[in-house]
């Protein structure tokens, strides 16, 4: 009888085992939810010749880091004119930097700027967890913004530092990148996905783009999973564009201080870069 027993409980137990993984395995993402208003609309791109219609670009705009006066624009970037790349870093904590969210952005020559953010696209009352995130909890986004809002918001009144780094790279790469996280951002319209915290995330999304295109591959491991430490790997492989070394890279290419100082600038992205402003500014 204890030998039947035995075999009743495992049979159960894998039973169970099963149900779970079913259940787990039907699970599927969709775009049909009610979504935080931040991340409400998906964009829209379309890709002709040289130009690269997008629709939904978010620029809402802030009086405080929650609260704010949602807005969108279309836009038409003429990518004979995309020259350079930055990567910006957002620790979580000023004590730990290995949580962290990390982005894109985009400069033309005609003065137009535009962040590209992955993110994991939640529900109203949801907030973000790393844990929750390994689950099919959220479903991903590319969120295509304004530099104001992306960058200005985290940096003007968010209580974590913002470093953005430009970084080295031929503009046909930078091209490439740029037009692949359109059309995947427009792809996740038809063909949601979950956000997962290890595998599909800001960081390894960004770096799936970039090894598409770049000679030398960007190797996945602790620095890259603790996305905090990102700007250190990106540094050893000489993507920074910079002089300096990483402790004092870091110190001039945090932006909190000038992004708050310039935030009602029109000229906002590039005070926050310490260029030279152009003509008429």
């Amino acid at each position: 009888m204890a030998r039947i027993s035995k075999r009743k409980v495992l049979l159960g137990v894998v039973i169970v085992v099963a149900v779970a993984v079913g259940v787990w395995m039907s699970i599927r993402p969709t775009n049909e939810r009610a979504w935080v208003t931040q991340q409400a609309v998906l964009p829209a791109v379309r890709i002709d010749g040289h130009l690269a219609h997008v629709q939904g670009v978010r620029n809402f705009q802030y009086t405080a880091e929650d609260k704010f006066t949602p807005a969108y624009y279309d836009r038409t970037y003429d990518l004979d004119k995309l020259v350079s790349v930055s990567f910006i870093v957002t620790p979580f904590s000023e004590s730990w930097r290995g949580p962290a969210h990390t982005f894109v952005t985009f400069a033309f020559s005609d003065s137009q700027f535009v962040s590209i953010s992955v993110e994991a696209r939640r529900e109203p009352g949801e907030t973000y967890g790393p844990l929750t995130g390994l689950f099919k909890r959220y479903e991903l986004i590319y969120v295509i913004g304004d530099e104001r809002d992306l960058i200005g918001q985290r940096a003007t009144f968010g209580k974590s530092p913002v470093y953005l780094y430009p970084i080295r790279a031929p503009r046909e790469r930078i091209r490439a990148v740029f037009v692949e996280m359109l059309q995947r951002a427009d792809g996740l319209r038809e063909q949601p996905e979950f956000y997962n915290t290890l595998t599909n995330n800001c960081t390894s999304n960004v770096i799936a783009h970039v090894n598409h295109v770049a000679p030398h591959r960007i190797s996945s491991g602790i620095k890259t999973i603790l996305p905090g430490y990102s700007d250190e790997v990106a540094f050893k492989l000489g993507l920074i564009d910079t002089d300096l070394d990483l402790e004092h890279a870091r110190q001039r290419f945090r932006i909190n201080e000038r992004a708050r100082q310039y935030a009602g600038d029109p000229l906002f992205s590039f005070r926050i870069r310490e260029t030279t402003i152009p003509a008429g500014g």
